[in-house]
């Protein structure tokens, strides 16, 4: 029964407990980047549609994520 190692409950609430900073850390890079920009991010790209802005944010967060899944994965 070794292909069922990773349901022991330790090893699952690890990975919920993981996820959960990584979204965290996520959002909070995102703020962090709004605020540094001289617009709002999220109005830029819902209400005036800027497609180009678009890109550089789905890149940015792209970019975070494999940077908040390696320090994760160790």
């Amino acid at each position: 029964m070794t292909g069922f190692e990773w349901l022991k409950p330790a090893i699952v609430l690890g990975s919920i407990l993981y996820a959960l900073i990584g979204v965290l850390v996520f959002w909070i890079s995102f703020i962090v980047i709004d605020k540094l920009t001289p617009y709002k991010l999220w109005e830029e790209i819902v209400e005036r549609k800027n497609m180009a802005l678009a890109v550089v944010v789905a890149a940015m967060c792209i970019s975070i994520g494999q940077i908040v899944a390696a320090a994760i994965h160790g």
